[in-house]
This record gives C-alpha cells, sequence and structure tokens, in this order.
C-alpha cells in the first residue's frame, strides 16, 4: 500500500532515522544550544500527568512562549521572539486541550496555539470540568472513551465551542485552524481490506471521508465496507469515489452471513474481493480537486473567525503535515500567512528567513531536552519513551 504514497508523506521509524542522520534535528537534543532559532513543539492528547511536568520544566527555566503572529514577525521580518522562547502547539482541539492543558498553561504563565478543526467541533450548553474543577482528577479520557462508544454530542472528544470560545477569549490560547475537516480521501482504486471488528481502533481522523455534505466519515459499524489508499485532502492526490453500489453490496453479503461473525470465516476476504472489483468507482477532476482543497481552507478559518467572533485566525497546521502544490498554493490565495507542513530533510527549527508555508516543529517528547536544570538529552528521552 505504501508504494503508492509518495515518500514525503510518509513517517515512521524509517523517516525518523533519515531526518536524524541528514542533521535535521537541532543540536539542543544532543546537548548543544537553539541560538538563532525558535523551537516549535507539537502535541495532541494530553494527560495531567504527562503535560504537568514539561510545562514546569519550561517555567522554572524561564521559557516563554509565543504566539502566531509572533512566529510570523520572526519569520518574515526577521524580529526575534527573544532568548528562550518556544512555540507550544497543541493539533486537534481535543477536549484535553480545554480539560487539562488550558488550567495548566495558566498555572505556569504560559501561553499555547491550538489548532482545531471547525467541522468537528459541537455546541454544548456549558462548559465542562477541568481539572482545577474537580481536584486535579484527568476528566478527559472518560469522555472519549465514551464518545467512541457512541456517547452523546455532550462527550465529544474535542473541545466544544463554548469551551473554544473561553480559551481564545481568554489569552491564554491561540486559536488557529486545523483545516475545516481534517480528512483523508481514497487516492487509488486498488482495495487494501475491507472494515472488519477492530476498525474502531482505527484513529477518529484516520478514517476516510464518505462526504463533505456535513462531513460523513467511515465508521466501524460498516462492516464489509472496501478500503483503498488513504491519503491527506491537501495531498495533490485525486479522490477516488467507489462506486456506491459495490459497497453497498459488500456490506450487504456480511449482514446476511453473520455480520461480526462472517469475519472468522476461512477465506472472507476472497468473497468480499469479486464484490468490491464489480463497481468501477471514479476519480474526481483536477477542478475539483483544487475547488475541493481551496474551500477546506477557506472554510475552515472562515467558521473559527465567525464562531470566535474575531479576525485573528490566519495561520493554518496542515493535517499530518502534508501539503501538496495544490493545497501551497490555495494556502495562500485563501488569506493565510503561515502554515505548518513538513518538507523531508529539512532543519526542525523556526528560522528568520524559513518558507512561512513550509515550518517545521519538534515532537513534545523532546522539550525536555532543551538547555536547563533538569533537562534530558535525546538518548535519554528516547529510551525513557
Amino acid at each position: 500500500m505504501t508504494a503508492r504514497v509518495p515518500f514525503t508523506e510518509r513517517g515512521g521509524a524509517l523517516r525518523g532515522l533519515l531526518d536524524l542522520a541528514t542533521g535535521c534535528y537541532p543540536a539542543f537534543l544532543f546537548g548543544g544550544s537553539c541560538k538563532a532559532a525558535l523551537p516549535v513543539f507539537h502535541f495532541h492528547e494530553v494527560t495531567q500527568d504527562w503535560l504537568e511536568p514539561r510545562l514546569q520544566y519550561l517555567a522554572e527555566n524561564r521559557y516563554r512562549s509565543v504566539t502566531s503572529d509572533e512566529i510570523l514577525r520572526f519569520v518574515a521580518d526577521g524580529v526575534s521572539p527573544g532568548p528562550r522562547a518556544v512555540g507550544l502547539t497543541f493539533d486537534d482541539a481535543w477536549a484535553s486541550a480545554w480539560t487539562v492543558a488550558m488550567p495548566l498553561l495558566r498555572r505556569f504563565g504560559l501561553r499555547a496555539i491550538v489548532f482545531a478543526i471547525p467541522g468537528r467541533i459541537s455546541e454544548a450548553a456549558g462548559l465542562r470540568p477541568t481539572i482545577d474543577d474537580v481536584g486535579g482528577t484527568d476528566v478527559s479520557r472518560t469522555k472519549v472513551l465514551r464518545y467512541e462508544d457512541g456517547g452523546h454530542e455532550d462527550d465529544s472528544p474535542f473541545a466544544t465551542w463554548p469551551e473554544l470560545r473561553a480559551m481564545h477569549d481568554s489569552g491564554v490560547v491561540d486559536v488557529q485552524s486545523h483545516t475545516r475537516w481534517h480528512a483523508m480521501i481514497f487516492g487509488h482504486d486498488g482495495v487494501t481490506g475491507f472494515v472488519a471488528p477492530g476498525y474502531e481502533r482505527e484513529p477518529m481522523l484516520n478514517r476516510p471521508l464518505e462526504s463533505e455534505l456535513g462531513g460523513a466519515f467511515l465508521e466501524p459499524g460498516a462492516l464489509g465496507t472496501p478500503l483503498y489508499v488513504p491519503r491527506s485532502r491537501m495531498s495533490d492526490a485525486r479522490r477516488f469515489l467507489p462506486d456506491r453500489s459495490a459497497a453497498e453490496r459488500c456490506r450487504a453479503h456480511v449482514a446476511r452471513h453473520g455480520g461480526r461473525a462472517f469475519f472468522a470465516r476461512p477465506g472472507w476476504r476472497a468473497e468480499l474481493e469479486p464484490i468490491a472489483r464489480s463497481g468501477r468507482g471514479q476519480f474526481e477532476d483536477d477542478a475539483t480537486r483544487a475547488a475541493v482543497i481551496r474551500e477546506e481552507l477557506a472554510e475552515g478559518r472562515a467558521m473559527l473567525n465567525d464562531r470566535l467572533r474575531t479576525t485573528t485566525v490566519r495561520h493554518v497546521a496542515l493535517p499530518w503535515g502534508i501539503a501538496g502544490d495544490i493545497t501551497r498554493q490555495a494556502v495562500a490565495d485563501t488569506g493565510h500567512v503561515t502554515a505548518f507542513a513538513e518538507r523531508p530533510l529539512r532543519s526542525r527549527l523556526v528560522r528568520a528567513g524559513d518558507d512561512r508555508y513550509g515550518l517545521m516543529r519538534l515532537n513534545s517528547k523532546f522539550l525536555t531536552c532543551l538547555p536547563g536544570r533538569g533537562g534530558r538529552q535525546w538518548f535519554m528521552t528516547t529510551v525513557a519513551k
């Protein structure tokens, strides 16, 4: 499957080793400094036990964290954010950004950038309790599990609109865009598998888009649905639209032959593959691809500015760090002034004069490698993980 995915879109151990061998990782991971550069770290879901000691490390060693506009001024105009500056970015706006990160950032006098996915944000009647409200207990994980098991909208794994507005209004969090849907699409017409028991363990954001209308994504309950090579919507891949009737016939075959029990049959895949191949499907055309990518970026920014009642959303982090040539042009055309995206064999530090639409970040596990009392070098961090 990976043979059809460009190297620039792949992660994994091999990519990490190549980046390490070619000097992409900063010297401070190995005991050096990061002069004339800005390290920007990315987080996703967090727990208090994991995040608190890292933010405490920054505070005790007198680091300060910057906003998106400060990063822009540094990159575009060479305005230094000052010594011991770092960027703290939280992708996806998971509920833990509100329940855990927000109170800890306030406690340690730090700021962060949250890249939110407005198409996945839900309304709510009020604010969920944070660790400050429940005596330090981490409440985010139970919310996520309840949602994954079919819970109600109030149990969304993402921060809700009231929570996102509260973070934005606080001045502690700089809310920016992570595109409208953070969408994965099918990028090839070769069947690679089927939705089967265990698909519920596939990360929510990795499940492919079925329809832009309302943001319908493939669900674990759609047993038997054919799967194809996944690509980011922000890649240059033309989206493959499978034949709906063939997918329906695959699901009906599974239902007639026991549902989940069907997948215990020897050779079940051989039963489904001819049905999946009986449909033709089609690829979107070039004009549609460009239009949808542009809309994904424009709507992500517009929705956040509208719902947060602001005009400050003009930065974007591209999902999985993937940016095709079409996306790079669309980012600029839709009024974004910076974009975080992966660039193979390039430094993972932000520097003055960098490509503002290809800024790089570091995994947050490396945060305590920053120079300071109680820090650890790369080897110690890797062994600890």
